[in-house]
């Protein structure tokens, strides 16, 4: 089975879009079919404007780069804020004029140039085991690399995107030095090598491997859905971190047009679509994200978390320390 879902991927990947027509727009995503392909849906009902995807787990860039002015690709939707870096800083994507992207989406959740836009958002939060950790509500990241926790850390890679932009977002608020300092304790801490994705951190906390463990919020609500995975959500708390001070830090799934995108008009109508109340409601039914529309609600699953304090640091600042947050890593061998 795994073998026929590899050759379906190579041969819609590997070949282009066709019997496209001027009612068409096509998107390259990273984003999974369940949560795209009802929102999409939805856009065709309304408008009439057919929707062709190509789903990728890795090579959008590389792709886009090739195809060049050919590329039949409008959009691309990206499931992290890296991705979108990456294609914007490769020269991929243009800039868009669009108030009603503007008035949906807050700016620290945009490019001030306007090449990408985000679509929902998350926050990188703590899981504690609800048996071995008191107190847990008040913890904050910096309280990883305490001896409270000595042992009891477990983390997936500090290179994958969602910690490269946590620890990005650490030097801009504290700097370099700091942002080592503490990175060389939570090493110290870490109750076995980084490993697997965040939900397997949330199992070795169930397993007793370790307390707590740095974790992306959707993934809880979809571990309560899975009823293979939802003793390992039951056994922690979700935790906003740094609700006293600088508050949780927060990453997004977002979207840009490509750079010679056939079909302009409509992917600009879909990606006004997919900020609107409408989208923004699938987006949190279906994935457990916050909708980055500020009027529209997250799903009741969601809102059973409460009300949080978000890091108002904009992402556009962000993105200026990944590459020393990746030197960071390196110099401690974080990973290693």
């Amino acid at each position: 089975m795994k073998n026929s879902l590899l050759s379906l991927f190579v041969v819609i990947f590997l070949f282009p879009i066709a019997n496209v027509s001027a009612q068409d727009v096509n998107i390259y995503s990273y984003r999974q079919p369940f949560l795209i392909d009802p929102i999409t849906a939805k856009f065709t009902e309304e408008t009439g404007i057919n929707v062709n995807i190509i789903y990728a787990k890795k090579g959008i860039a590389e792709r886009l780069k090739r195809e060049g002015k050919y590329s039949p690709a409008d959009i691309v939707l990206t499931s992290d804020f890296n991705r979108l870096i990456e294609i914007t800083e490769k020269g991929l994507t243009q800039a868009v004029e669009s108030e009603i992207l503007i008035q949906n989406i807050p700016s620290q959740y945009r490019d001030d140039k306007s090449h990408w836009f985000a679509l929902t958002t998350r926050a990188r939060v703590i899981y504690a085991s609800k048996d071995r950790i008191k107190n847990a509500e008040a913890l904050d990241y910096e309280d990883l690399a305490s001896e409270r926790f000595k042992g009891k850390v477990c983390v997936r890679s500090g290179k994958h995107p969602y910690n490269i932009s946590l620890i990005a977002s650490m030097i801009a608020h504290y700097g370099e030095a700091e942002t080592k300092a503490w990175l060389l304790k939570l090493k110290e801490n870490l109750a076995r090598k980084p490993q697997g994705n965040d939900r397997g951190q949330v199992k070795a906390i169930k397993e007793g491997i370790c307390d707590v463990s740095l974790g992306n919020s959707y993934y809880y609500g979809k571990m309560l859905m899975d009823d293979a995975q939802k003793p390992w959500a039951d056994a922690v708390s979700i935790i906003f971190p740094n609700q006293k001070n600088r508050g949780a830090h927060i990453n997004i799934s977002g979207i840009a047009m490509t750079k010679y995108a056939p079909n302009k008009e409509n992917a600009l109508a879909l990606m006004a679509f997919l900020s609107s109340e409408k989208a923004q409601g699938l987006y949190a039914s279906l994935n457990m994200e916050y909708p980055v529309n500020p009027i529209v609600e997250p799903s009741e699953t969601v809102k059973s978390w409460g009300e949080f304090k978000a890091d108002s640091l904009p992402l556009t600042t962000v993105v200026q320390y990944q590459a020393a947050a990746y030197k960071l890593l390196d110099e401690v061998k974080f990973d290693l």
